[in-house]
């Protein structure tokens, strides 16, 4: 009888450490995760902007600005018809 308390003792223990690893742990994880994507996706965003901005100037120089963001735009609809003649379709397979 004088080992009970500590039995429980080690009991709670175990018991706390695994609802600790069933949802803080795994809490955490999220966190880190989304502390290190939000800032990476900030900044790839902004590389892409910038990706196209450089485009948009190295075109207008011999093109002009309009002539500039029509190329742009011709590329992203050839882009866009591509994707679109590869897309799955579902009414066929029925």
């Amino acid at each position: 009888m004088d080992d009970w308390p500590s039995k429980l003792a080690d009991l709670l223990e175990v018991i706390a450490t695994r609802i600790r690893a069933m949802t803080v742990d795994r809490v955490a994880k999220v966190i880190t995760v989304a502390s290190l994507a939000l800032p990476l996706a900030v900044l790839v965003a902004l590389a892409v902007v910038f990706f196209f901005m450089t485009i948009h100037g190295a075109l207008a120089i011999p093109l002009g600005s309009s002539g500039g963001f029509a190329v742009i735009g011709g590329l992203f609809a050839v882009a866009g018809a591509f994707v679109w003649s590869r897309r799955i379709r579902s009414e066929d397979k029925q």
